[in-house]
């Protein structure tokens, strides 16, 4: 999938300070990149499942609260948003991925809570 996606109004885009607060608020964070991607670093509260395997796993994604999906820099995520909206959840794309999550300051950490990079 390429990294760049057209502009969607059936995908709302959202910054990272905007995301923490959603979260905050009890939306949720799915992380759609590799694991070995994920398991470097990740945004606190985001549970993983890899964009090669969410049709699989659709059944993990809450239909309940908010979704916001985050890649690495907001391509795979916006066409898994996209994906996830035509099935009926709420769901948005966290406008320039992990690197604008760490960019804005936000915590990024390995499963352990020690501190993680974006890869």
């Amino acid at each position: 999938m390429p990294e760049s996606h057209p502009a969607s109004p059936d995908v709302p885009e959202i910054e990272p300070s905007e995301a923490a607060q959603l979260v905050g608020a009890g939306a949720v964070i799915l992380d759609v990149r590799e694991t070995d991607e994920f398991s470097q670093g990740r945004a606190k509260d985001a549970f993983h499942i890899p964009f090669s395997s969410l049709d699989d796993r659709l059944a993990e994604v809450p239909v309940d609260r908010p979704v916001i999906v985050v890649c690495r820099s907001g391509g795979r995520s916006y066409w898994a948003a996209k994906s996830l909206a035509t099935r009926g959840y709420v769901s948005m794309n966290l406008a320039g991925g992990m690197h604008a999550w760490h960019d804005e300051g936000l915590p990024v950490v390995r499963d352990d809570g020690s501190p993680g990079v974006v890869a």
